[in-house]
């Protein structure tokens, strides 16, 4: 999908997207306080980072991300309420309405060159690994969905994951795996320990 195309299409649905991101900003205010927005590094296409912004969802303070979601954190997540502010990076060229999902820039060292190949394209709102089942699926199988679509990307299929993704978000569908806060940590194939380490000491 061309970024003209994705933004005729925020043009066109500005009117719902603007109510909503304004009354989620308001419930998040009530709700946690500030800061409204959660920002973190992430990878974009070619490893390249940038800014991720979403709603806050957790308390501040110590514990796990299980212990400081809260109910009204997890209705967010669960309604992906709390991805509405990734428009923004949309708009800035930074991410598409469709992609694979931009994941912490502490990740790439993990990836095998395979896996790797996901950031051949712009990290999407949503994509191929969020309609087959998005928190629930192993990071293997996510990354072959991602891997999948990056082979086989077309407008029909962005548009058939956009179609898809309206019904997942209405029906609560797939966003946490059992028992656990929306996804755990990926450690990467085995060996993927010692790349990490190596590129943390790399110079520059």
């Amino acid at each position: 999908m061309t970024r003209v195309l994705h933004l005729m299409i925020l043009l066109l649905t500005a009117p719902l997207w603007l109510v909503l991101l304004g009354a989620t900003a308001l419930a998040v205010w009530l709700g946690l306080g500030r800061p409204i927005f959660f920002r973190q590094e992430r990878a974009g296409v070619q490893g390249r980072p940038f800014g991720l912004i979403k709603f806050r969802t957790m308390r501040s303070g110590a514990g796990t991300d299980a212990e400081r979601l809260t109910p009204f954190g997890r209705a967010l997540r669960r309604t992906s309420l709390d991805e509405l502010p990734e428009l923004w990076n949309i708009l800035r060229g930074e991410m598409s309405l469709v992609g694979p999902r931009p994941l912490p820039t502490h990740y790439l060292p993990r990836y095998t060159p395979e896996q790797a190949r996901r950031h051949a394209v712009r990290p999407g709102l949503t994509g191929w690994a969020q309609v087959h089942g998005r928190n629930t699926l192993a990071w293997e199988e996510k990354f072959r969905l991602d891997v999948w679509y990056v082979d086989h990307q077309s407008l029909a299929l962005d548009l058939r994951i956009l179609w898809v993704t309206v019904w997942q978000v209405a029906s609560g569908r797939g966003v946490s795996a059992a028992g656990e806060a929306p996804m755990t940590e990926f450690v990467g194939e085995p060996g993927s320990e010692v790349r990490d380490q190596r590129s943390a000491l790399r110079p520059g």
